[in-house]
């Protein structure tokens, strides 16, 4: 069964064997077929730009997959084929097969990533467009081992330093060394951004643009009328923005209408008239989300993984929070209670521990795709 294998494997890692999937890749490339592959690079607003992309391109006739991680509630989240996340029966035959490929040592030393990018690539053979999402890198990634015609590159901040680099100069060079051909930046909140691209571009001999090169006065108002439609905060419509500029990129011609049920779950959702969930986590997200939500005041249901910048992240949406209310997780990467309470004292928000919601009070519940996955949990009991 493929949940119980993927059970064995752990989610997350001090030390990645960046030698590992090239390598696997090599031995069993043969087993997939070629198609185009648009790969997402950033550090936020993959998912969503993944999501508006797809969407459009099944829309408008395509053969159309997206992987996007991690998931909210159920794998299957991840491995998204014409227009509906894949059913656990494909699933399992993929898993299967992908067995009856590996070695087993192959098999047992693939991270838990790296075995389900291999697993979605199979589910997505006979595909014309794979829009794929990296991880937490770039050139490093699983996901960079496969051919692609175009990069897009989501905003660029800080995010697993650990293992990406401490300033945002090495940041922003691991994540766009995936680059191979050609790529599109969005805007960027970092001017050193745009400097390593060109850097790149010179000595990689690729083709580097920014997004507003490919939009035009139609392509605006039509970012106004599906921002309405859909409801979309100013970093929604951004992304949004770089999906269309893919599109001017590929020279196909899209209407409107192909962008309908487009909106990516866990980003901005009001799941009732006073709760609002995003699966945001770092200061970037934190930012984007005090610009949407700044005319009200919200109970931040909230806890965060050690290696965040959690500080940073709640000084940033202290503006908008009345206090903070923390769900339990029972993770490994979660931070101590201890020193969570610390930084809330020194930050001076208040803080209780979450019970549920009232309906006079409206809440936000934000720091992890874990968390918004437990206040779920409880709220759908």
């Amino acid at each position: 069964m493929l949940q119980a294998f993927l059970e064995e494997k752990p989610l997350y890692y001090n030390e990645i064997d960046y030698t590992r999937m090239p390598r696997v890749y090599q031995k069993i490339k043969s087993n997939f077929s070629s198609a185009k592959i648009i790969h997402l690079i950033g550090t936020n607003g993959k998912g969503t730009t993944g999501r508006f992309l797809a969407t459009a391109l099944f829309n408008m006739g395509y053969k159309t997959a997206h992987y996007t991680s991690p998931h909210i509630i159920d794998f299957n989240e991840r491995v998204w084929l014409n227009g509906a996340n894949t059913s656990y029966e494909t699933l399992e035959i993929a898993h299967e097969k992908l067995q009856n490929i590996l070695t087993e040592e192959d098999s047992h030393s693939l991270s838990y990533f790296e075995y389900t990018t291999f697993l979605a690539m199979l589910v997505f053979n006979g595909c014309e467009y794979i829009v794929l999402e990296a991880g937490l890198g770039g050139e490093h990634d699983a996901t960079a081992v496969f051919d692609k015609i175009l990069t897009l590159v989501t905003p660029i901040d800080y995010d697993h330093e650990a293992f990406l680099g401490s300033g945002i100069e090495d940041i922003a060079r691991t994540k766009l060394n995936a680059i191979q051909n050609s790529a599109i930046i969005a805007t960027q909140k970092h001017k050193e951004v745009y400097t390593i691209a060109k850097e790149l571009s010179a000595i990689k001999k690729v083709s580097i643009h920014k997004v507003d090169e490919y939009l035009d006065n139609e392509d605006i108002k039509n970012v106004e009328q599906l921002s309405e439609e859909l409801s979309l905060v100013s970093y929604l419509q951004d992304n949004l923005k770089l999906s269309i500029s893919c599109l001017k990129f590929l020279d196909l011609k899209y209407k409107v209408e192909n962008f309908s049920n487009s909106k990516l779950f866990g980003r901005v959702s009001k799941i009732s008239n006073n709760i609002v969930v995003d699966v945001g986590h770092n200061p970037l997200a934190a930012e984007s989300i005090v610009n949407a939500l700044k005319d009200k005041k919200y109970i931040l249901v909230y806890n965060t993984y050690k290696d965040k910048e959690y500080k940073k992240t709640l000084q940033i949406l202290k503006p908008i929070i009345r206090h903070v209310e923390i769900i339990d997780i029972n993770e490994q990467r979660i931070e101590t209670k201890e020193l969570l309470y610390r930084t809330l004292k020194e930050l001076e928000i208040e803080y209780v521990s979450f019970n549920k919601c009232e309906k006079n009070n409206n809440y936000l519940v934000f720091g992890s795709f874990s968390v918004v996955e437990a206040f779920l949990g409880r709220y759908n009991e």
